[in-house]
């Protein structure tokens, strides 16, 4: 016997526990749960336990809205953004309305019922709920496995062989020589926290990546805190982090030369006189073409000062019994190596959809406003900006999910579609050019050419879009619910068919 809630959030990670936080706020007594396929809540952020794990953005933007961030660390560690997603659920009780161990694997929409019906894997059995309106909180990225690349020899390594997404509980880099290959936020957090024990640390990229020292506290928001109290500081922080990401953005884009210069300089104060910053620290692409790895305190660079790190460019040509061997000829040693090669991407999680028995090809389909799907009615999805943190748009996101609940409220509506433009042009959902993303876009649901198609990556622009702007825009259909319309079986007929819903 299925059991009925009014909204189901999959996912208890960093995002889902927000969602959950602004929907029992805005509907105290409306009914919802949180399906997790994991055994516990946090996320990535329980995922993730390899050395130095860390946020790349600061607390007071990857922190939520409503909840401010008072420690004195901006840029924070793993174990305590945890406690910070934990602390959340606990305090507003969120904890309660999470099924731990539940997969999702399947929703099916039916318009007759104006409802969906959910199945989800638990304890070798299946599990099934309905629900009026449906939020994914999934994140995008696949959590059973990452990505490394088909090394040539691979198998011949007598050493251990490690992906950071993966980091065994024993592993002991003490007194050891560690290779890293990788040049994202990644490798850049875990070769400074590794050269703690290891004997010396390696990071091996095949290009270069804009790295950017940062404070890791905050002065201005610690004394704010003093001088303001948590709330108020909170608020001015946030605002002041998202103003001075958002200009470095937007001179990333506007004025490419001038950023690799200014990067290029902050690079050549960070190391030793004489080192050969521009092969190792001068990348082929523009700033923001891939996202700034940020390096608190300049710890990476300290670690090259001090000697207790090298970085080396160059390409593998295969894995040895002893190491790597690279195409220069050149021989790398190692008792370890750490293959911080990437993600992949899942879109949804994983989940299978249908609409009224048709089954939805999600790269056929067009995000609007970035987080709901073309045809596909009470539905909501959370992808984060890659420009900036995560939780800025998540946020945006619920605060967008539950004024559009409300208008259903109050018109009496129980259907919401986001109905498609056929003079869209669709573009890729990220238009962004890391290598994890590049791999696996096509299996995502499509952005447009233009508004309210497009993924935003400005967050004052959403603040005022999602958080105030008009609900009922023209594109999005509202309906009493019932039997499909003709319109609704053009649609379906399109999502069965594979055609573009674009």
């Amino acid at each position: 016997m299925s059991e009925h809630l009014d909204v189901l959030i999959i996912g208890a990670g960093l995002s889902g526990i927000g969602a959950a936080h602004h929907l029992q706020a805005a509907f105290p007594h409306r009914t919802y749960a949180i399906l997790e396929a994991r055994d516990t809540l946090g996320g990535t952020w329980d995922l993730f336990r390899y050395p130095g794990v860390r946020s790349d953005s600061d607390m007071h933007t990857l922190g939520y809205r409503f909840r401010p961030w008072t420690q004195a660390e901006a840029i924070a560690d793993g174990p305590a953004i945890l406690r910070y997603i934990r602390e959340t659920a606990a305090d507003a009780g969120i904890d309660r309305f999470i099924r731990y161990g539940h997969r999702v694997t399947e929703a099916s929409w039916s318009s007759a019922e104006s409802r969906w019906k959910v199945s989800a894997e638990h304890d070798g059995g299946t599990r099934e709920f309905t629900c009026d309106f449906l939020l994914v909180c999934s994140g995008y990225y696949h959590y059973d496995e990452g990505y490394t690349p088909q090394f040539a020899g691979i198998g011949d390594f007598r050493g251990q062989l490690v992906h950071p997404q993966h980091w065994p509980t024993d592993l002991d880099h003490a007194g050891k020589r560690v290779v890293v290959i990788g040049s994202g936020a990644t490798a850049v957090t875990l070769v400074p926290a590794l050269t703690d024990t290891a004997a010396h640390v390696t990071m091996l990229q095949r290009s270069p990546t804009y790295i950017l020292p940062v404070p890791a506290r905050d002065a201005l928001a610690n004394r704010l805190r003093a001088l303001l109290g948590p709330k108020r500081a909170y608020t001015v922080v946030r605002w002041k982090n998202v103003l001075v990401s958002t200009l470095i953005y937007q001179l990333s884009r506007r004025r490419p030369r001038q950023m690799r210069r200014f990067i290029r300089n902050l690079t050549v104060k960070q190391l030793p006189a004489g080192y050969d910053v521009d092969t190792h620290f001068k990348p082929v692409y523009q700033p923001w073409d891939q996202r700034l790895c940020l390096v608190p305190d300049g710890d990476l660079f300290r670690a090259i000062r001090d000697g207790r790190a090298t970085v080396v460019t160059d390409r593998i040509d295969r894995f040895t019994a002893t190491g790597l061997r690279l195409a220069s000829g050149r021989e790398l040693d190692a008792d370890v190596v750490v293959t911080a090669t990437g993600l992949r991407l899942l879109a949804l999680g994983g989940l299978r959809l249908t609409v009224d028995g048709h089954e939805v090809a999600l790269q056929h389909t067009m995000a609007y406003k970035g987080m709901m799907l073309s045809g596909v009615p009470n539905f909501a999805f959370t992808i984060g900006y890659t420009n900036a943190s995560w939780t800025l748009k998540a946020d945006l996101v619920s605060e967008f999910v539950c004024r559009l609940l409300r208008h259903m409220d109050a018109g009496g509506y129980r259907q919401t579609t986001p109905w498609p433009d056929p003079a869209v042009t669709p573009t890729p959902l990220l238009d962004f050019q890391a290598g994890y993303v590049l791999r696996d876009i096509d299996r995502f649901p499509k952005a447009g050419s233009r508004a309210p198609w497009r993924l935003g990556m400005s967050y004052a622009h959403d603040v005022l879009t999602l958080r105030y702007g008009r609900i009922d825009d023209g594109t999005i259909r509202f309906t009493r619910g019932g039997t499909p319309s003709d319109d609704d079986q053009a649609m379906a007929s399109a999502h069965d068919s594979g055609q573009s819903t674009a």
